[in-house]
């Protein structure tokens, strides 16, 4: 089947000015043309597409793409299985920053007593300090807030990373319970809401059910909560929402 620029456009999410540009470097031109010159692109054209998308989307150059795409002795499995790859090290390093972002976002002001050396070490590239004016203006008349500030203000290098531990593991079983099709409202997904409102309660907060459902109700509210579940799993934000609403009527 044959397909117009703009057909093309459409369907793979790029502009049409995209796909001339591609065409101008070589790096995806159209199979045929119509008689009056007009680029005509085949499955085989949206496959390679599919393909320059992926990469892009991982961060690699277009000069690099091709390179890749090209190379002879790589099959379309081949790429599929290397993107796979490349995307289980970007989750891992996103289930890694599960702890700073939720804490920074959820409880409050983040007063870490830590040398520059240890605060890499525990959180890395991200700065939980960035959101420290919303957290105060959002909660900071709360009990919550003030609890988790006394809290963490103790904290040492070890327990950050005890708690970065335990939100790690969490996260890997809820991803994979989501990947299984189990349920949200099911025993298996409200046992692991219930673990994660534990979580909170022993590292900064009691976290009431009628909290710990509101909290659920910002991360489909607030896009950036929402990005960042997303970008764990797809569907993960909806999904830890509605179990933790199932485990607050459960155990009401």
């Amino acid at each position: 089947m044959a397909y117009t620029v703009g057909q093309v456009a459409k369907v793979a999410g790029v502009t049409v000015r995209t796909l001339h540009h591609y065409d101008e470097i070589g790096l995806l031109s159209p199979s045929g043309r119509t008689s009056a010159g007009y680029r005509r692109y085949d499955d085989a054209d949206l496959e390679r597409l599919q393909l320059v998308r992926y990469y892009r989307e991982l961060g690699f150059p277009l000069e690099e793409i091709a390179a890749i795409i090209d190379d002879p002795a790589a099959s379309p499995a081949a790429h599929l299985r290397r993107q796979h790859e490349l995307l289980t090290v970007r989750i891992k390093r996103l289930q890694e920053m599960v702890t700073a972002i939720e804490f920074a976002m959820e409880a409050s002001k983040v007063n870490i007593q830590l040398t520059p050396q240890e605060r890499f070490e525990v959180f890395g590239d991200f700065d939980p300090e960035e959101h420290e004016a919303e957290a105060e203006q959002r909660w900071g008349d709360t009990d919550a807030y003030r609890e988790s500030n006394r809290r963490v203000s103790r904290y040492t290098r070890d327990d950050w990373l005890r708690n970065k531990a335990e939100n790690e593991d969490w996260g890997r079983r809820i991803v994979a319970l989501l990947a299984s099709g189990a349920p949200a409202d099911g025993p298996e997904a409200r046992e692991l809401a219930e673990e994660h409102r534990q979580i909170i309660n022993r590292w900064f907060y009691e976290c009431s059910y009628e909290m710990h459902t509101g909290l659920a109700d910002m991360y489909l509210a607030d896009e950036r909560f929402t990005a960042h579940y997303e970008n764990v799993a797809p569907g993960l934000a909806a999904y830890l929402n509605e179990a933790i609403h199932a485990n607050a009527i459960s155990r009401a």
